[in-house]
């Protein structure tokens, strides 16, 4: 049997159709929160997108970025629309320009599969785990770089606080280079309580990233096969419920004068340290 291909793409000449309504004024939706779909952007993000085509409801690109992803579109069904309209005009549409001619709208997952057991549940009886957990993340920036972060230094998968910010934000998609649609992620529900679940019933070692005058310097982290790493807000860093379910508390040692830094930098930083333990084993 021949092989299929797609459709031709759906071509868009007006700022009126009706099927542009879900990109239409992308900036403000973002704002609100979008129950149902989010927007991917850029060629890098849909293509890493396109590893779970099923997640995608339809795809909007220039001329020019459908001919570059025109192979890579083979993998959606068939029954998702790709249409293609001019950059300006796609502009006009979402609102923004910094789309570079890529716009995806995909189908966010229901929101119970995103508690931690559905979600993460499957990492439970791994031999090893290095996971990272998010407290009161409100910085998309952060939490997106949190993402690029995990994906580069083999994590396994990101808890969050019901706090956090959403990480399907299109900001931190970007930031995060598409890395929050492949690193597995999950809410926790009963936060702080989940910490000691953590330990408890997923047979983790939880060590928090914060100075206090029992910190330990981060050179001294010990290799642990399940590893839980849990980061505070930017402003406020961990609560006084996370410090107390640590095992162990961990500061990188830096010049007096500049008493902190950034916090995805510092889960980069904590990141490395725990890969080169693994590593070094």
């Amino acid at each position: 049997m021949p092989a299929t291909t797609r459709p031709d793409p759906i071509r868009i000449m007006s700022i009126e159709d009706e099927r542009l309504d879900v990109y239409r004024n992308v900036r403000d939706k973002d704002l609100a929160g979008l129950e149902k779909i989010f927007m991917a952007e850029s060629e890098m993000v849909l293509r890493r997108l396109l590893r779970t085509p099923y997640r995608i409801e339809s795809v909007l690109l220039s001329p020019d970025r459908f001919e570059n992803l025109k192979s890579s579109l083979e993998a959606l069904p068939a029954e998702v629309p790709v249409y293609v309209a001019n950059v300006d005009l796609m502009t006009e549409v979402a609102g923004f320009h910094i789309h570079r001619g890529v716009l995806a709208a995909g189908k966010r997952l229901h929101p119970t599969q995103l508690f931690l057991d559905p979600a993460l549940g499957h990492l439970r009886g791994r031999d090893n785990l290095t996971l990272l957990v998010a407290e009161r993340f409100t910085n998309v920036d952060n939490m997106g770089t949190l993402f690029r972060n995990a994906a580069a230094f083999g994590a396994d998968a990101i808890a969050l606080d019901p706090k956090c910010c959403d990480p399907l934000y299109r900001k931190a998609i970007r930031v995060s280079m598409g890395h929050v649609l492949s690193v597995p992620y999950g809410i926790m529900r009963h936060y702080p309580t989940d910490l000691n679940r953590l330990k408890s019933e997923w047979g983790c070692t939880l060590i928090g990233a914060e100075l206090t005058e029992d910190s330990k310097p981060l050179w001294e982290l010990e290799h642990h096969d399940r590893l839980a790493i849990i980061f505070g807000s930017e402003a406020d860093g961990l609560s006084e419920e996370a410090v107390r379910a640590c095992d162990a508390i961990y500061q990188i040692p830096m010049n007096e004068t500049v008493p902190s830094i950034n916090v995805a930098v510092t889960s980069a930083v904590f990141l490395y340290e725990r890969q080169r333990g693994i590593t070094a084993r």
